[in-house]
């Protein structure tokens, strides 16, 4: 017998089928894939090839210059060491030498460098920055045992003048990962920023545009040398300069006027609004902020109880005292409630109601102007009452209080006009009288205003009638066209007659010039200075010592405002600080006083010693 085997077939139709159906649709997952990656991540990937051959190396520009009216250098750029960690290709067994030339904690470092890995592991992240000269050295002689470490050369602020104007030209700070994530793509952890004053509020122009330095790496991430002979790298472009108004002998005088003192000094060309002077004090040495802020002294400032970092010329809300009659008397003037001629009879104290307001004198009959020089309480305290305090509130906004000042400097308080819908909302309606106004007649109760308020107010008075915008910067000095733009800045008249003008500033040249005038220590030889003394009333000790003025009487050049705080009488106190500093500005010395000038330390300045009189 012959045995037959039947050979079987290799699967049934239906087997063949489903594998068929398997292969093509392996097939079409990995054409689907190759079309993933080539038409919808090719943009992606392409980034992640070129961030594994390319390394960005950023260049930082040198931040812009800033300049005094007379062209003096006032804030310079010199030369910083950052040391820099690449996190992918930094070798942990190389921490313990980093630690120790750097002379900082290792865990620390580690921070830093997982704040830079989240950031982006192939670009450099600052870890220390204004290192000196030795810990260089150090470093230098060891990066080849340290992978991924090098150091780059960063622009640090110096201030070659005695000018410190900390709060007008202010600080810059490393920027917080609250503004990197708000700023967008320019910034990177361990920039730094404009923090205060005109660093920040002018931060874009000074800043520049970064550059970049293309380096080729291999796969490990080593640097293989610049890529394509440095063609596709970035130069960095400088910052614009910032050409201020501000005049660095006056504003250098001024400081050292209120070395004693607790207050502020702001003085102003009328003619344009320009800052010729703003000094808050007491205050700070600015070039603390300038590279790596020592603790110990930030501790010192925040601590310390007169708060240096404060700013008293614009961020303060005090009574402005008897300066502010002024704005009654335009009220009474325009409004027709009374004329030049208008007297009452001063007896040495007014009677409302139940009480009795005190002046400091008796005046007898006083006529608008002689009450103005002699401040003369008693004639403003019936005056309000005849004007009204909407009216009073609404020529005080024309002078503009109760409001922001549109300062360049970035901060400020719009202080406070009071008025019947504010004490409505205090005190609650029909729960307030008449006897309040008595105080807002003399520029005290609620009534705030910050110096640099009072200035554009003395400017005003000054120049018989337009408001200008307060700003610090004239113009910039545009390095890519090299160009000097002017900045426009925003006036608006007071729309106050000629002949309310002239009574009004008739009684401030007398405060100055005549008997019995109460700021006679303003006085300058050979000028005729206008003024106005304020002492407002403070109930936690001595009053603040006021005097806002201008001079030449007749073609005013400065307007000022002085602010003490606790330091009595404005006559005796803030009037000859205010008339030193017209005569600084105005005569180009001092022919009554002269200070010891400091003897300014030399600041080193890119590869340039600089040394700058003290008051120039």
């Amino acid at each position: 017998m012959s045995t037959v085997v039947h050979h079987e077939d290799l699967g049934s139709p239906a087997r063949r089928k489903v594998l068929k159906f398997l292969v093509v649709g392996i097939i079409g997952l990995l054409f689907l894939r190759l079309y993933q990656l080539q038409m919808l991540y090719n943009i992606e990937l392409g980034r992640k090839s070129t961030e594994n051959t390319l390394r960005a190396i950023v260049r930082e520009p040198i931040r812009g210059y800033m300049f005094d009216r007379h062209g003096q250098l006032l804030v310079d750029v010199g030369p910083s060491y950052s040391v820099t960690v690449t996190p992918a290709g930094f070798n942990e067994h190389s921490l313990s030498l980093l630690s120790g030339i750097l002379s900082m904690d290792s865990e620390a470092i580690r921070e830093w460098i997982a704040k830079g890995r989240a950031y982006s592991r192939f670009s450099p992240t600052r870890i220390k920055r204004d290192i000196d000269f030795k810990a260089l050295s150090a470093l230098e002689e060891r990066l080849y045992l340290l992978p991924g470490v090098n150091y780059q050369i960063d622009s640090k602020r110096y201030y070659p003048t005695s000018a410190h104007a900390p709060h007008l030209l202010g600080y810059c700070k490393e920027i917080s990962d609250a503004q990197l994530a708000k700023l967008g793509e320019y910034y990177k952890l361990g920039d730094l920023i404009g923090s205060s004053g005109l660093e920040a509020s002018y931060e874009v122009m000074l800043r520049g545009q970064k550059g970049y330095e293309f380096l080729a790496v291999d796969a490990r991430g080593k640097v293989i040398g610049s890529f394509e002979n440095g063609q596709n790298d970035i130069l960095p472009r400088e910052g614009f300069d910032l050409l201020l108004s501000l005049d660095a002998g006056v504003q250098a005088f001024a400081e050292s006027l209120m070395t004693q003192y607790r207050g502020a000094v702001v003085a102003i060309d009328p003619s344009n609004g320009g800052i010729l002077a703003l000094v808050s004090k007491p205050d700070f040495d600015p070039s603390i902020f300038s590279g790596v802020t020592p603790l110990e002294d930030w501790i010192r400032l925040t601590s310390d109880t007169t708060k240096p970092l404060f700013n008293r010329a614009t961020m303060t809300r005090y009574p402005p005292g008897s300066t502010y009659k002024m704005v009654l008397a335009a009220a009474a003037l325009e409004e027709g409630i009374i004329d030049e001629n208008y007297r009452i009879t001063c007896t040495g104290a007014y009677r409302f109601g139940n009480r009795i307001f005190k002046d400091l004198s008796v005046h007898g009959s006083t006529n608008v102007v002689e009450a103005i020089q002699k401040s003369c309480n008693v004639f403003f305290y019936q005056l309000i009452h005849k004007v009204g305090l909407e009216p009073w509130a609404e020529y005080g906004r024309r002078f503009g209080f109760g409001q922001s000042t549109g300062v360049d400097i970035g901060e400020e308080t719009q202080g406070l006009v009071p008025t019947a819908e504010y004490y409505d909302r205090v005190y609650g309606k029909g729960r307030w009288t008449q006897g309040y106004l008595v105080s807002l007649a003399v520029g005290q109760g609620e009534l705030g205003v910050s110096p640099l308020q009072m200035a554009v107010y003395a400017a005003a008075l000054s120049n018989s009638g337009a408001l200008h915008q307060p700003h610090a910067v004239d113009a910039i000095r545009n390095k890519l066209t090299n160009r000097v733009e002017q900045f426009q800045q925003r006036s608006r008249p007071l729309k106050l007659s000629a002949k309310t003008m002239n009574v009004i500033r008739e009684g401030m040249r007398r405060v100055v010039n005549e008997q019995r005038g109460t700021g006679r220590a303003a006085a300058i030889p050979d000028v005729i200075v206008a003024g106005k003394t304020g002492t407002a009333e403070n109930p936690h000790g001595e009053g603040h010592a006021w005097f806002i003025g201008f001079a030449p009487f007749e073609e005013p050049v400065i307007a000022v405002v002085v602010m003490l705080e606790n330091a009595g009488s404005g006559g005796s106190r803030a009037a000859p600080i205010a008339g030193l500093v017209m005569e600084r500005y105005i005569h180009g010395e001092i022919k009554r006083y002269k200070p010891k000038p400091a003897i300014p330390k030399p600041v080193r300045s890119d590869t340039i010693t600089v040394v700058t009189e003290a008051y120039r």
